[in-house]
């Protein structure tokens, strides 16, 4: 919030004000600025102030992924590691992955280790199978923690609603 307020005259008037000292000795410093735009970013809508979203001119909702453009970003990864990646394979982390290119990066990895170690290097559909069920994730891309929340909210609230606090 105290950096939101900042903000506000830099967005409205591309001006930031600085208290410097205290008590009777306390000034304002006027910093002007040169106009710019400002573009935010966050996982947490929720957590900003509306006064502080409605001052952004544009507010979108991004979307997640279509499993063809996480094949896509599954596949480029898996050069940047050096690591043979099947399509098959390709398509059932995009699958898994709930939408989200950080985590099929994060079960690439995995996948990636596993066929390492147990494995002759190459990522196949049994390899890639046989890791993600080593990791807990199932066929929906929940993992452990996500089947817990979700019996929580079956089993004490009743299938929810459930406020994050709650749970």
């Amino acid at each position: 919030r105290i950096v939101e307020e900042l903000l506000y005259p830099a967005m409205e008037d591309f001006k930031v004000d600085f208290v410097v000292d205290k008590g009777m000795f306390a000034k304002t410093i006027n910093v002007p600025l040169k106009p710019f735009t400002l573009v935010g970013a966050t996982t947490r809508a929720g957590a900003l102030t509306a006064p502080l979203r409605e001052r952004f001119g544009l507010y979108y909702h991004l979307d997640f992924y279509p499993e063809s453009d996480l094949e896509t970003i599954l596949k480029r990864a898996a050069s940047i590691l050096k690591v043979p990646l099947d399509t098959a394979s390709a398509a059932e982390l995009a699958r898994r992955s709930r939408g989200t290119p950080r985590v099929a990066n994060r079960l690439l990895r995995r996948v990636r280790d596993y066929a390492d170690v147990k494995g002759d290097g190459r990522i196949t559909l049994p390899v890639t199978r046989a890791a993600l069920e080593m990791e807990g994730v199932d066929g929906r891309g929940l993992d452990d923690l996500d089947r817990k929340f979700l019996t929580t909210i079956v089993q004490f609230y009743g299938g929810g609603p459930a406020g994050i606090e709650a749970i």
